[in-house]
């Protein structure tokens, strides 16, 4: 399960993890509200406005903005809420605004130039543990790091059976040339985030970038987490941050029956009983040269009712 970047930086923030601070809001007069709050809070007199969707690439599609004032807050929040962002992630059609973040300015002058990294936790299925990767090329699309510069890129195994050791996060520190006290700032930083996606039961927690300021703090800029789907009867909580706005409308259908539905561009419909067969079905559709429409796999214990919700939601 996805949830928005305000909605993750409040569970690192509750595991101690460093971030910068935000409010978010659905109107132009509560981002206005927002950022007078984030002023007398943090003190900032500029502020980040941040359209909230389930995809990557906003600032280039234009979802994020600088505000230099209390005007251009609200002006901007009028321009990006209700706005129609499209990115390489969202397919040309784009997803609706519904919600921006006003965020605090961490990109403040000061004795150090500010550094961008990138560092993310994932689930590594080939090897059987987590992993941790972090890249001194914080800001950019980490698959186009790895396809040009892979040297770039440092991976930290964990041991399931013994977690995160004090040595690992020191590592990563080091890899990124980070030295006084942004090391030490970088040792917490991974030590808190490790602890919130384990905790959590996350699939995947990912922080581009992570910002060393000028005054040498580390915080979250952006955070994008996902969560294991199988392990949110233990988190109620975390469940209720499911926006199903932000879903395909058959696909939230067919959770709702029980299905396993993700739509595709094909135009064979395909229903099948188990997800094994489902997969070798469409490689069959490839093979012959058409397009699966859909995945569906309508579980072993389908009945009537269920095979009938699924022809429904193919039928649409």
């Amino acid at each position: 399960m996805d949830i928005h970047e305000y909605q993750a930086k409040d569970i690192l923030k509750n595991y101690g993890v460093k971030i910068q601070e935000g409010i978010v809001a659905d109107n132009p007069e509560k981002a206005l509200e927002a950022a007078k709050q984030l002023h007398a809070e943090t003190g900032t007199s500029w502020y980040v406005v941040k359209a909230q969707i389930h995809a990557g690439g906003r600032g280039k599609g234009g979802g994020i903005k600088l505000a230099k004032s209390l005007k251009e807050v609200k002006d901007l929040s009028e321009q990006i809420l209700g706005m129609q962002l499209v990115t390489h992630q969202t397919g040309p059609k784009g997803k609706e605004v519904h919600k921006v973040l006003i965020a605090e300015d961490v990109y403040y002058p000061g004795e150090n130039e500010p550094k961008e990294f990138y560092l993310s936790i994932l689930l590594d299925r080939a090897h059987n543990c987590n992993t941790i990767m972090a890249s001194t090329e914080g800001g950019m699309d980490i698959e186009e790091v790895a396809a040009k510069t892979p040297d770039k890129i440092v991976k930290e195994r964990i041991d399931p059976s013994l977690g995160l050791q004090p040595f690992q996060a020191r590592k990563i520190a080091f890899a990124l040339g980070l030295e006084g006290i942004a090391f030490k700032e970088m040792v917490r930083f991974v030590n808190a985030l490790y602890k919130a996606y384990v905790n959590s039961d996350a699939s995947m927690f990912e922080i581009n970038p992570v910002l060393r300021t000028s005054d040498g703090k580390i915080l979250a800029v952006d955070a994008k987490v996902n969560l294991d789907d199988n392990a949110l009867f233990r988190h109620q909580d975390l469940a209720e941050l499911r926006d199903l706005s932000e879903e395909d409308p058959l696909e939230v259908e067919a959770s709702k029956s029980g299905l396993n539905y993700v739509k595709l561009d094909g135009n064979v419909g395909c229903m099948v009983n188990g997800a094994g067969l489902a997969m070798a079905t469409m490689d069959i559709i490839k093979l012959s040269g058409g397009e699966p429409a859909n995945f569906l796999d309508v579980g072993g214990g389908a009945n009537a009712k269920t095979v009938e919700a699924g022809f429904r939601i193919i039928l649409k």
